[in-house]
């Protein structure tokens, strides 16, 4: 069983706040627009990390992480890219990548709109975390938390981390 943090679209800043929430997971994982590579540095210092590159990222960033990454966490097989869009809305890359090998977990970030969906057509969850750095048009700072237990995702929790302010 991995307890799972997942942010996205910290643009550089790490609420001071946002420590605790990590602390009963297993893993933090980051769809995208990070800032700079010692944001993930400051959260592989906390736990294992797993990311995606964002559009705002430069060579320090695409140096380590990849565009799109995908793996296993115990038997869920995960797909993570920044730019994805949503069921039935799509990017054409990401719909790309679904189609060729449906994933059971799709994750993304960049509109800074939270969001969690079932996709009935590919049988998949999609989960968008929102943002939780200060700079875009989202007035609260948000993460997800859930569980990945063998096959199953479950335990989902929104945490919203204050206003954007």
């Amino acid at each position: 069983m991995q307890r799972i943090a997942l942010l996205s679209d910290t643009h550089n800043y790490l609420d001071p706040k946002i420590y605790k929430y990590f602390e009963e997971c297993d893993q933090i994982w980051h769809a995208g627009d990070i800032g700079t590579i010692s944001i993930m540095d400051r959260l592989a210092a906390i736990k294992p990390v797993m990311a995606v590159y964002g559009n705002i990222d430069g060579q320090d960033v695409r140096a380590v992480y990849g565009k799109n990454e995908r793996w296993m966490c115990e038997k869920v097989d995960v797909l993570m890219t920044h730019i994805g869009g949503y069921p039935d809305n799509y990017s054409a890359e990401a719909h790309g990548l679904i189609k060729a090998n449906v994933p059971k977990l799709f994750i993304c970030g960049h509109s800074h709109i939270l969001k969690v969906m079932y996709d009935k057509k590919y049988n998949l969850l999609h989960i968008n975390p929102g943002a939780a750095g200060v700079h875009g048009f989202h007035k609260v700072k948000t993460l997800v938390r859930f569980t990945v237990d063998v096959d199953k995702i479950k335990d989902l929790e929104v945490i919203e981390l204050g206003e954007r302010g």
